[in-house]
C-alpha cells in the first residue's frame, strides 16, 4: 500500500530542508519562502484527508513499520485511528492557517516558516506515532521547534517566556521517558509497539501507579492544568500571533492526547484509583482558569487563560471515563473530551487571531483602550463575537456537543463535580461578555474611528476557522463519526 501516512507525516519537513537549502543559497525572497510554506501545509493538509477518505477503523490502520533500532526493539511505525486521525486534521488546518496569516512578516522568513514546518512534523508525529520512542523523539523536537518560535518572533518578553516554556516542559519530558522505560521492561516480551501495549497493559500494583504518576506529571505540564499552567500565560502573551494559535491550537493537545493513549489505555487500573484526585485538579483548574481569565484587562491573556479553563474540561472527562463502570458513561465522557480538543483548537485559534488582527491594527491588547469598534470593524468584531460565544459555549456553537457530553458522562460518575464545573461556563459567559462590551460597544475612541476592516489574506485565514466552529455546533456527527469508532473500543 502507498504509505500515505509517512508521506503526510514527513513532507513539512522535507519543505523545511528545502527552505534552509534555499537560504544557504541565499535564492529564497520572502514571497518565496511563504509560498513554499503555504503550499506545503495545504498538501499536507489534503494528504490527511487522503487518509481519512481511505478510511479509519476502530483500531490502528494504514500503518508503515521498518526496523529502526533494531537492538533496542525500537521501529519506525507509524499509523491512524479515530482519535489520532481527528487530532491530525486539527494540525494540518492550523499550521495552514497560521502561515497565511504570517505572510505579511518579513523578519528571517526563510527561518520563520522552516521553523513552523518542523514543528507540524513533530506535531503530526506525536499524534500519528505507534512507537513510544518515536513518540518521544517527535514529542522532544516540538518543545525544541516552538522555543525557538517564541524566542526568535515574539514580543518584548519573549527571551524569558521562551525559557520558562522549555525549562517546564523539558523537566516535564524526564518523567515521560521513565514512564516510557517502565512501560517498556515491564512488557513481556519487551516492547516499544504502542498497539501492544494499548492491546495488553503490562504494569500493574505499584509499578502501574509510578507509572501513572509519571505520565499525570509529564501530561499535566504540557496541557497544562493548575499547578503546573504557569508558562502559558507569559508564552502566549509574548508568541507571535502565529505561534499562540498553533500553541493553543495543537501543542497543548499534544498533552490529552497522551493522557488518552498512555495513562487511560496503557494504565487502565492505576488510573482508575487515581481518577477522583485527578478530577479534583481537572474542576479546580476548569474553575481557576476562568476566574483568573475575568480578572485579565489583556485580551491575549484573557484567551490564554480560558485555555486553562477548557482543558481542564478534556482532563476531567477522561478521568470519568478512567473511573466510569458503565461503557456509555466512558463512551460519553471520552467522546466529548476528544471532542473538545478539537472545538478548543478551532476556537481559540480563531480568538488568538482576531486579537492578533486588532493588535497589529491599534498596537495595544488593552480592552480599556477600545470601545465602540463594531461600528468601525463590523466584520472583524462579528467575527470575535461569534468566536467568543463558541468559547463560552453557546448551544450551536462547536464547544456545546463536546461539553455537553463530557458533563453529561461525568453526571453518571460525579454528580457534584460536574454540577461544580459547569460553574465555569458561567463565569467564561461574563468574562467574554464584558470583553465584547468594552472592546465592540459604547463610544469610539477618535484614533480608532479609521481603523480597516478585515483584509483579504486575514479573512483566508479567519473564513475558515469561524465556519468549522458553526459546523461543529449544528453537524458534529461527520467527526463524531471518525472519533467514535476508537473511542467505543476503549470504552468496551
Amino acid at each position: 500500500m502507498f504509505p500515505l501516512v509517512s508521506l503526510t507525516l514527513f513532507l513539512p519537513l522535507v519543505g523545511a530542508a528545502t527552505l534552509i537549502v534555499l537560504s544557504g543559497l541565499r535564492r529564497l525572497t520572502p514571497r518565496a519562502a511563504y509560498v513554499i510554506g503555504i503550499v506545503i501545509t495545504a498538501l499536507t493538509l489534503l494528504g490527511v484527508v487522503g487518509v481519512w477518505l481511505r478510511g479509519v477503523g476502530s483500531t490502528f490502520s494504514q500503518v508503515d513499520e521498518v526496523a529502526w533500532i533494531p537492538s533496542l526493539g525500537a521501529s519506525y511505525r507509524v499509523g491512524v485511528d479515530g482519535i489520532s486521525l481527528a487530532l491530525a486534521m486539527l494540525t494540518a488546518l492550523l499550521f495552514l492557517v497560521a502561515l497565511i496569516f504570517s505572510s505579511s512578516l518579513t523578519e528571517r522568513p526563510g527561518s520563520y516558516v522552516a521553523l513552523f514546518l518542523l514543528l507540524e512534523t513533530s506535531c503530526l508525529g506525536v499524534f500519528l506515532a505507534l512507537d513510544m520512542v518515536l513518540f518521544y523523539v517527535f514529542w522532544e523536537v516540538s518543545l525544541v521547534a516552538m522555543y525557538f518560535i517564541i524566542d526568535g518572533w515574539g514580543h518584548a518578553g519573549r527571551q524569558r517566556a521562551a525559557l520558562t516554556f522549555f525549562l517546564y516542559t523539558l523537566l516535564g519530558s524526564l518523567p515521560l521517558l521513565l514512564a516510557i522505560l517502565a512501560l517498556y521492561l515491564g512488557s513481556n516480551p519487551h516492547t516499544f509497539d504502542i498497539r501492544s501495549l494499548v492491546a495488553s497493559p503490562p504494569l500493574s500494583g505499584l509499578a502501574a501507579t509510578l507509572t501513572l504518576v509519571a505520565l499525570l506529571i509529564a501530561f499535566a505540564i504540557k496541557i497544562p492544568v493548575f499547578p503546573f499552567h504557569t508558562w502559558l500565560p507569559a508564552a502566549h502573551v509574548e508568541a507571535s500571533t502565529a505561534g499562540s494559535v498553533v500553541l493553543a491550537g495543537v501543542l497543548l493537545k499534544l498533552g490529552t492526547y497522551g493522557l488518552i493513549r498512555f495513562a487511560l489505555e496503557m494504565t487502565p487500573d492505576a488510573f482508575r484509583q487515581a481518577a477522583p484526585a485527578v478530577a479534583v485538579i481537572a474542576v479546580f483548574s476548569a474553575l481557576y482558569g476562568a476566574l483568573v481569565a475575568l480578572a485579565q484587562n489583556d485580551l491575549k491573556r484573557m484567551v490564554a487563560y480560558t485555555s486553562v479553563n477548557h482543558m481542564g474540561y478534556v482532563v476531567l472527562g477522561v478521568a470519568a471515563a478512567a473511573a466510569a463502570v458503565d461503557p456509555r458513561a466512558r463512551t460519553l465522557a471520552i467522546d466529548g473530551a476528544v471532542l473538545q480538543m478539537i472545538s478548543h483548537g478551532v476556537v481559540t485559534g480563531a480568538l488568538f487571531l482576531l486579537v492578533g488582527m486588532l493588535q497589529d491594527r491599534t498596537v495595544t491588547r488593552e480592552m480599556g483602550a477600545f470601545g465602540g469598534l463594531l461600528r468601525v470593524t463590523p466584520i472583524l468584531g462579528w467575527s470575535f463575537i461569534l468566536a467568543a460565544f463558541a468559547s463560552l459555549g453557546l448551544p450551536g456553537l462547536a464547544h456545546f456537543p463536546a461539553e455537553f457530553q463530557i458533563f453529561l458522562g461525568t453526571f453518571q460518575v460525579w454528580p457534584i463535580a460536574a454540577a461544580i464545573t459547569v460553574v465555569g461556563i458561567v463565569i467564561t459567559a461574563g468574562l467574554y461578555l464584558r470583553a465584547i462590551q468594552a472592546t465592540f460597544f459604547g463610544v469610539v475612541p477618535e484614533r480608532w474611528v479609521h481603523l480597516p476592516d478585515l483584509g483579504h489574506r486575514e479573512a483566508w485565514t479567519i473564513v475558515p476557522l469561524l465556519v468549522l466552529i458553526v459546523m461543529l455546533g449544528v453537524a458534529p456527527r461527520a467527526l463524531l463519526d471518525v472519533i467514535h469508532r476508537t473511542v467505543e473500543l476503549i470504552a468496551s
